[in-house]
């Protein structure tokens, strides 16, 4: 399941800090449910990280089941929040995709959205 396949109206949370990547899907639900404030089961991706930055944890709710994505980078870290800047971060699906391929969330330099229109 890639980002990129959730629906438009996906919300994003990333959980700023370090989470301990031991943890499965039943204790990730209940870090957002006690410490995110937020519902599980609502149908938004919540995405963690560990320590050294390096690896990801994505919960999603989909229907009758969760979906845990696992991602480990074999070099590199992630820009990822600390914990003392913001608890819960809301990101767009295309912040996640920049996320995912290293960048820096604070980037003011990407492109704006265009849509192009029919010129007659």
């Amino acid at each position: 399941m890639m980002a990129s396949d959730m629906p438009d109206g996906t919300r994003v949370y990333l959980a700023a800090g370090a989470s301990d990547m031991r943890k499965s899907i039943d204790s990730l639900a209940a870090e957002v449910q006690e410490v995110l404030h937020l519902d599980p089961f609502s149908s938004c991706l919540f995405v963690f990280c560990n320590r050294r930055k390096d690896k990801l944890k994505v919960l999603f709710w989909e229907r009758n089941g969760f979906w845990l994505c696992y991602r480990r980078l074999e070099r590199g870290t992630f820009r990822w929040p600390k914990a003392g800047e913001r608890g819960t971060v809301a990101v767009t699906r295309r912040e996640l995709r920049w996320l995912l391929d290293g960048l820096d969330l604070d980037l003011k330099g990407a492109h704006a959205d265009v849509s192009a229109r029919l010129v007659v």
